[in-house]
Formats: C-alpha cells, structure tokens, sequence
C-alpha cells in the first residue's frame, strides 16, 4: 500500500474531494472570502492591544516590527494556497499534515492544537467583546465587573452561533457590515492623527529592520507581531463553499494578509507621528496606554465624540472575530468526522441552513463552558490562557507550512514556480514558525511572563505546552475508536467515510 501520496505517480492518489459533505457550495465569492480573512483576525482590537506592547520594545521601529513580523506569514500563507488548490478541504490543516505527515500529526497538530486555540481565541474574543459594549454604554462599573462581563460574553457567544447556524451567507453579509466599520473606523484615526497641528512627518527609518537593539528586543517584538495577524487563515476552511474552490480561497489568503500589513503600518505610522514613543502622557512609550492604544490616543485625536466609535469599533473587531471563529471551527471538525478521525455527529449537516448543526451549537458551547471556568478560577489565569495561543500557532502554522513543503517534494523541480511557492518560501515559513515556537516556550518558561506561575514555571509556558501534551493521551483514546483513520494512514483522507444522505 502507498503510504505518501508522492512516493507513487502523479495523481494515482487523488487529493481528497471536496464534494459530499452537505455544504453549501458556491455560497462564497472572493469578496466575502477575504472580508471573512480580516475580521476573523479582529483588525482594530489587535492593532489596539499590540502596538503599544510592541512600542515599548522597540520605541519607533515597531512599524519595521510590524513588518518583519508579516514576513513567516506571508510565506505561511503562499503554503496555505498551494495546499489548497491541490485538496480545498474544509479540513485544512487536518487534512494536508495528515497526507504529509500521516495520522497522527494530522489529528494532533492540525486537529487538537488547531481547535485548543480557537476555543481559548473564541472565550477571549467574548471576554473583549463584553467588556468594551459595556464601557460603550457607559456601564464602566459593570465593565469592571467579572461575573457581568462574563454573563455577556455568555450571551454573545449565543448570539453569534445562532448567526452562524443559520447560515454562512447570512453570516458572511453581517461579517461586510462588522468590517467595514471597523476598517473605516481605523481609516479615520489614521487620517485625523497626521492631520492633528503637531503631528510629525512619518520616516522610512521607522521601517529599518537594522535598527533593532540586538536580537532579544527584536525577537520580542516579532513574536507580538505575529500574534496578530493570526486568524486569517479561517476563511480557507470555508473553501468547499467558496466559488472556484481551488483557486479563490488561494487568492484571498494573499490579499487578506497584505490588506492587514497595509492597514497595521497605517495605523502604526499614525499613531507615532502624533503622539510619539515618548514614555509621558500620550506617548505609545507610556506603560498606561500600552494595555489599549487607541483608546489613549482617541480622544485627543478625534474628540470625545468620535472616540466612542473608534471605542465601538474595538467591540466590533472583537464580536466579528468571534462569529469568524465559530464558523471555521465547526468546518474542520466536520471534515474530520466526514473523514472518519471524530464522531459522526460533528459530520451532522442542517438540511435547510447547510451548515454543521451539531458542531456550530458544540463549538459555541464549548467557548462559553470554557470562558466561564477560566473566569471562575482567575482573570489572571485567562490572560495567562490567551498569551499561550502564542506557541499553538507557531506549532501548527508551521507544520503545515513543512506539510506543503513534503506533501509536493517530488514536484519541486517541475518548474521554477513550484520550487519557489511550494518549497523555499513555505520552507522559510515553516522555519521561521517553528523558530518562533521555541523562542516563545523560551521566554514563557519564566516565572515572570504573564500573570502566573507554578513551582517556577510560568503560567503561559504550562498552558501552551501543557494544550498540546494533553493532546497525546486524548489522540490514543480516540485512537481506540477510530481504528480505520489511525490504521490506513494517509489514504484515508482522500474518500469520505460520512456523506450526506
């Protein structure tokens, strides 16, 4: 039996089908691919709650963070597409780790690690959302208040699955909506901060990445950067409902992630030119405004007025995030039951909406059950849980970015093209993520990252390596049932063993 798909003849091992789920297909076009690319990696919160972190690293030069940050995704990203053209499965990384790498990386990796950290994202993701719609609405002390913000974030989280239930159409207009004012929102900061009298004049040496003061701050800056444009890569799950399957999600992988580079540059060069890195008062070098940079700089820039749409789109970011999140979560799960790696019932389709019925309202459930135990044990113990995704996406972007890398090796030589896009850029990517695995476990070992530790060990450092340790013994118990995915190894993701009726 052929175990690697490229050890034999081109195509006598098919890529799997992307038909015989019971989605909807056709129902998505490159626009609401890539509006689903940006809100799911939540713009405006990001930019908000990272470049002020980023700023005290590396003072000016956090817009050449930034951009050297972009970098191992934008490599990620070119093995995302490739990979996608080749099996457009809603599975994704389940899918091509497991045909690279075989089963259990596949279910470990592109299963476990991927779901952990969207759960952790999506309880996250409420939290935020809550928080600032309360401070919007002017209710600061039940904004302060943990059991009201999480009793929200609850109820968000339900209204967001009900959206996603009923279908990926209606959640894709309600995502145009989010995004817009949110993307417009940033769009007018930036404007009325270089307008502002005072403002300095932006410099290419803001960019320079030679400029970093050794590699300590500059890895430390890089890794805050690559946090966030984490998220983009949920719309390829929704690619067998996308037009032209093959080649669309591809496309809106590259415009997504370009997109977020432009609209975090433009912010960040805003930002700096009015208020400066100085460590007083405004300056993004104050450690009283790293926790939310726009909302320190809104209203000097826009007024008090303003400032509460600017604060709007923050909760906005954050709830479109969400929603993204609930929808990509579902999908992969569902390939993994339609492959024969979960129980049958996350491969269960709603006959009227098209969507995973079972795993929508699963994964919104699971969120909020998370949440709330987080919450319960400690809001530190929650921060420290969201800092930990850190190292789950260094892990799986980078073995699915080596899965590329393997999975087409015997067509490198083909064509110049195929040695570039499939094999030295997703093998700097892949590298580059993996290196960002091990500097991040490095810095979160110590007892002083985050808000928590353990007999020495940082709190951060236990959770993310602790998310994917517990994934072993839970993938050898689910071994024992799914014997058919575990034993036929590779093969078995190229023909469903769930279809639609």
């Amino acid at each position: 039996m052929t175990t690697n798909p490229t050890d034999a003849e081109p195509r006598t091992l098919p890529p799997p089908a992307a038909a015989g789920k019971g989605l909807r297909g056709g129902s998505v076009g490159l626009l609401a691919a890539v509006a689903m690319g940006l809100s799911s990696v939540a713009p405006a919160y990001s930019i908000a709650v990272t470049l002020g972190l980023v700023t005290l690293v590396v003072g000016h030069l956090a817009p050449a963070a930034l951009l050297l940050g972009f970098v191992p995704i934008l490599l990620t990203a070119f093995a995302f597409r490739e990979l996608n053209r080749e099996m457009p499965d809603c599975g994704t990384n389940f899918v091509w780790i497991t045909r690279a790498f075989g089963p259990m990386n596949g279910w470990l990796v592109g299963g476990w690690v991927t779901t952990v950290a969207t759960l952790i994202a999506m309880a996250a993701l409420a939290q935020v959302g809550a928080a600032y719609l309360l401070a919007f609405l002017g209710l600061h002390s039940l904004a302060g208040n943990t059991t009201a913000v999480t009793a929200l974030a609850v109820l968000l989280l339900a209204a967001v699955t009900a959206v996603a239930y009923r279908g990926l159409e209606i959640a894709a207009s309600v995502q145009y909506v989010l995004l817009a004012l949110q993307m417009v929102a940033l769009l007018g900061f930036g404007v009325a901060a270089f307008a502002r009298h005072g403002a300095a004049a932006p410099s290419l040496s803001w960019l320079n990445p030679l400029g970093f003061g050794g590699f300590g701050p500059f890895a430390e800056a890089v890794l805050l950067c690559l946090f966030i444009y984490w998220g983009w890569d949920a719309l390829v799950t929704v690619n067998e409902e996308t037009r032209d399957s093959g080649r669309v999600p591809g496309q809106a992988v590259i415009i997504s992630t370009v997109v977020l580079l432009g609209t975090y540059l433009f912010t960040a060069f805003a930002a700096i030119s009015f208020a400066g890195t100085g460590g007083t008062g405004v300056g993004l070098g104050n450690p009283a405004n790293s926790g939310d940079i726009l909302a320190s700089l809104a209203p000097p820039v826009l007024g008090t007025a303003l400032a509460k749409v600017l604060q709007l789109a923050v909760c906005i970011s954050a709830v479109s995030a969400l929603l993204t999140s609930v929808v990509s979560s579902c999908r992969g799960n569902l390939s993994m039951a339609a492959h024969g790696a979960l129980p049958q019932a996350f491969a269960r389709i709603h006959p009227r909406n098209r969507t995973p019925s079972f795993g929508t309202v699963f994964f919104g459930a699971a969120a909020a059950v998370l949440l709330v135990i987080l919450s319960v044990v400690s809001g530190a113990f929650l921060g420290d849980a969201i800092l930990s995704t850190g190292l789950l996406i260094a892990c799986y972007y980078g073995m699915t970015a080596l899965a590329c890398v393997w999975y087409f090796r015997k067509q490198l030589r083909n064509s110049p093209r195929d040695l570039l896009l499939k094999g030295i850029l997703p093998l700097l990517g892949g590298l580059m993520m993996l290196a960002a695995f091990v500097r991040s476990a490095h810095d979160m070992y110590s007892p002083d990252y985050g808000y928590t530790s353990f007999h020495g060990i940082g709190g951060v450092f236990l959770l993310g390596v602790g998310s994917i340790a517990v994934g072993v013994p839970v993938m050898l118990i689910v071994r024992t049932r799914f014997r058919r995915f575990f034993r036929e190894g590779r093969t078995s993701v190229v023909e469903l063993t769930i279809t639609e009726d």
